[in-house]
């Protein structure tokens, strides 16, 4: 038996909705200070859809990039970035970046995901469109250009 108090219908598709389903926005970060204007993108979306904002870092098991230990710094910087726009800051250590992406995306009700611009001239073989190809059409990325 389904609780009527729990979904609404969408007559024009004919399907059931919770009424509760969020429409969380998601913004991918990198541990670069200029991610600021992804975060502050998310937010706007966030701001017109509703939901949450969670902005997510994945990194693999080392934080020594390129060398030296900065990035906690650019993500500390993040992190205060993220709770001045009321958002909620993921790291995640993994080695599979694009499914602990689609993962999280899933667990936590996404339907937007921020992304910056790559500079690869092509959005073929980007992590952008591997991403756009697991998580299909119910989920809108939105690339904010450099």
């Amino acid at each position: 038996m389904i609780d009527k108090t729990m979904i609404r219908m969408n007559h024009k598709v004919k399907r059931m909705i919770p009424v509760n389903s969020e429409k969380n926005v998601m913004v991918c970060v990198t541990q670069q200070k200029t991610c600021e204007r992804l975060i502050r993108k998310g937010a706007a979306i966030r701001d017109a859809q509703g939901g949450r904002l969670l902005v997510v870092h994945v990194t693999p098991t080392s934080l020594k990039i390129l060398g030296n230990y900065s990035q906690p710094e650019a993500l500390d910087y993040l992190y205060e970035i993220s709770k001045s726009m009321d958002a909620e800051m993921t790291v995640i250590r993994s080695t599979e970046t694009v499914k602990t992406l689609v993962d999280f995306c899933r667990d936590h009700e996404v339907v937007t995901v921020v992304m910056g611009e790559s500079l690869r001239p092509s959005r073929e073989n980007t992590i952008i469109d591997e991403l756009s190809q697991k998580l299909g059409k119910q989920t809108a990325i939105k690339i904010v250009p450099v």
